[in-house]
């Protein structure tokens, strides 16, 4: 049977350099990083090694990276020390964040009484920023947390703007780079980001590993206690491999950045122009989605929502309604539930996520297999 992968929102294939560069280390370099012996300081060696070269793609110090098992993790700790560490009193933030974002809000909210604003979702998805700037008090304990590309539309935020606001209004941002990371150049030096998440297994690495980036001179408390593995922040023994393995996917994202984002951009447009040409009255999702994901509504009878995904399993293509972490819900997405009418809703919708491993012939499977559903 053909096997066509268009899920790469949720996860990603490992590159096979990635896969030999975590082999290596589960080979020659398994002893404790925090050990003193020779085999404790390889192991070290080559962690720091690591925190260097993410540090570097993102014009980032080695300081500022924190290792962690993933984008969920680093975003409960750094919204939980921010309200208990930093006196954070209120959040802004929008209802299409993913929800490691909004549950950890909302329980913050429950703990902590603390204030939470939703900015307003316009028609085409994106968050309007226009009343960004009048909702932070100048130099009121504020955090504003939103996601740089939605996981489920695609639809890129403006993180310069959000920057420059909480910059003059003094407010921490926190951003949920897990979509965009490795797949657009970030400067943290240039950016006012307080805040940053990322996991590997978005960019061709391991699952299991991600980084927070925290901006120097910013304190938050540990989120583990015990040892002094991560500067005191995380405490337990670091896995080498992973975190090795997701360097070296960060590093090869960024050095084939042009090739592969110009080739999944023509993939995307090749979809895209497809799918209109062949489904008269589809509804593709977002005016300004990120290069990768193509989120539409088709034109289907609304009996058809229920199955559709499971119809295209049955012929080897995978791809989803959203985020992969809700899709054993029956619920409909909260995402689209914010802007799209009652009676899209109903419809059948899918996201198509694309990688460099994808091809055109791929999509031409696709758009056969739902012309005969």
């Amino acid at each position: 049977m053909t096997k066509v992968y268009f899920d790469n929102a949720a996860t990603t294939a490992l590159r096979e350099e990635v896969i030999h560069e975590m082999v290596s280390v589960l080979n020659e370099n398994f002893g404790n990083p925090s050990s003193t012996h020779s085999f404790g300081r390889s192991a070290k060696s080559v962690l720091e090694s690591s925190r260097k070269i993410i540090a570097k793609q993102m014009n980032a110090t080695a300081s500022e990276i924190i290792f962690t098992s993933g984008a969920t993790e680093a975003t409960n700790w750094i919204l939980r020390s921010a309200v208990k560490d930093l006196g954070i009193k209120q959040i802004i933030t929008s209802k299409i964040e993913h929800h490691a974002t909004l549950y950890t809000i909302l329980a913050l909210e429950k703990e902590y009484g603390i204030k939470i604003n939703y900015l307003p979702i316009l028609d085409d998805g994106s968050i309007d920023l226009s009343i960004l700037n009048e909702s932070i008090e100048y130099g009121s304990q504020t955090l504003v947390s939103l996601v740089h590309v939605n996981n489920e539309t695609g639809e890129i935020l403006s993180i310069d703007e959000v920057g420059k606001i909480c910059k003059e209004k003094k407010a921490y941002f926190h951003c949920d780079a897990v979509q965009s990371i490795g797949k657009f150049v970030l400067d943290m030096n240039l950016l006012n980001i307080d805040f940053m998440v990322a996991t590997a297994h978005k960019f061709h690495g391991p699952k299991g590993v991600g980084f927070a980036y925290i901006k120097k001179n910013t304190i938050l408390q540990p989120m583990i206690y015990g040892g002094e593995q991560e500067k005191g922040f995380r405490a337990g023994t670091e896995a080498v491999h992973q975190i090795v393995a997701m360097a070296k996917a960060l590093e090869l994202a960024y050095l084939n950045l042009e090739k592969e984002q110009n080739y999944i951009e023509n993939l995307k447009k090749y979809c895209s122009e497809t799918l209109k040409e062949t489904f008269p009255g589809i509804k593709i999702i977002g005016n300004h989605t990120f290069y990768n994901i193509i989120n539409v509504v088709l034109p289907f009878d609304s009996s058809k929502t229920s199955m559709l995904l499971f119809l295209l399993d049955m012929k080897g293509i995978a791809v989803s309604r959203g985020s992969a972490c809700q899709s054993g819900s029956n619920k409909p997405s909260h995402v689209l539930a914010e802007f799209l009418s009652s009676e899209d809703q109903l419809k059948p919708n899918i996201r198509i996520s694309f990688s460099h491993f994808n091809t055109k012939e791929e999509i031409d499977y696709l758009v056969s297999v739902l012309k005969e559903i």
